[in-house]
């Protein structure tokens, strides 16, 4: 007795009229269906198809969006570990299926299904890229493009379909994009819409080995100017919400008849309080919470800068307030009381130089 045959099996025309009608051969066996059995239901005019190496399309017609997703999934996932004497369950819409096992829908597909305004839809896409591990012995075959990695990241469930988060899914579609135009387009929606931040996509970036492309490093150039913008309107945000004092806004600071002192993004000259958005990249070992830029050169020099500036200020006796992007989003409330702090703090300190403010 074949102990993989389960003791209740399904009948044909329960598989046929099934809301999802793709499954795996490993499936339909679980379902009683041998080998021989699907072979000829698969034949020239039968009434199923081969759709991909040992996934079969329970009808003779083109698939659907959704049974290419399924089925891809089918394809590179690993077989899960039978249990003697189980009843399959059969694969229904808006739950992870079983099947899917150590395998993301990403790329374009993925982008597509995270609802991407600029993503190709899915019927227009030749190939649907799937995530799988480095040592999965499978080649990319008809729409099945597999992509490989060292390690999966944790998948977000979307419709049932397991898929790879949104800084991932961009990475491997930019891998496969030679448009710059439509790179910019992919990253700034990621941006815009709240997808991710910024330095969650330049990660995947650089660990995908992709800013030594030109056009790439120009997207993400935009990107980080787009985040910036991003930042600077939870900024004003913050202060409106949180009614403190209106700040003379993007201004350079000098001394009467002397050198530039630097630009800061808001500035209160009655307190000598200056706000400093934090984009510069982080050094090596150090908190990597700031937004990790493309060039060791460029990271190099923005420290440089960034630390001659804040001393010069605050020898001038400016307090110069530093807020990343992640700490405006993510501890407001936190931020709003160090700039209250700072601005109420102005009383108590020696009186500051006297500093030419000029718009940015």
């Amino acid at each position: 007795m074949n102990h993989n045959t389960p003791l209740h099996p399904r009948p044909l025309h329960h598989l046929t009229t099934a809301q999802r009608r793709v499954m795996s051969t490993a499936q339909l066996r679980d379902h009683g269906v041998s080998g021989a059995e699907t072979s000829a239901h698969c034949r020239p005019e039968g009434p199923w198809q081969q759709f991909l190496p040992g996934v079969v399309l329970l009808h003779p017609g083109p698939p659907t969006s959704e049974e290419r997703l399924h089925g891809v999934l089918l394809f590179a996932g690993r077989p899960p570990a039978a249990r003697a004497g189980a009843v399959p369950a059969q694969p229904g819409p808006g739950a992870p299926h079983a099947a899917y096992t150590d395998v993301m829908i990403t790329g374009l597909a993925a982008l597509a299904l995270h609802r991407f305004s600029c993503a190709p839809p899915l019927p227009s896409l030749d190939r649907i890229d799937v995530l799988v591990e480095r040592t999965r012995r499978l080649r990319s075959t008809g729409c099945a493009r597999l992509v490989r990695t060292h390690a999966l990241p944790a998948a977000q469930q979307i419709a049932g379909l397991p898929v790879a988060p949104v800084e991932r899914a961009l990475a491997d579609a930019v891998a496969q994009l030679a448009d710059a135009g439509a790179v910019r387009r992919l990253l700034t929606e990621a941006v815009r819409a709240g997808h991710c931040e910024p330095a969650a996509v330049v990660r995947e970036l650089n660990s995908a080995r992709l800013l030594t492309r030109p056009h790439v490093v120009d997207a993400v150039d935009a990107l980080l100017a787009e985040g910036r913008a991003i930042a600077e309107d939870r900024l004003y945000g913050l202060i409106r919400e949180h009614e403190l004092p209106d700040p003379l806004w993007n201004v350079d600071l000098r001394l009467p008849g002397g050198p530039h002192l630097g630009s800061v993004d808001a500035y209160w000259p009655e307190h000598a309080v200056a706000v400093e958005l934090d984009t510069r990249a982080p050094r090596q070992g150090e908190d990597s919470s700031g937004w990790t830029l493309v060039e060791r050169s460029r990271e190099l020099g923005e420290w440089s800068e960034y630390a001659r500036k804040r001393e010069h200020l605050e020898r001038l006796g400016v307090t110069v307030v530093h807020i990343t992007p992640r700490k405006l989003r993510d501890a407001t409330e936190q931020q709003a009381t160090v700039l209250r702090t700072a601005l109420m703090a102005a009383a108590d300190r020696e009186p500051a130089a006297y500093l030419v403010v000029l718009p940015r």
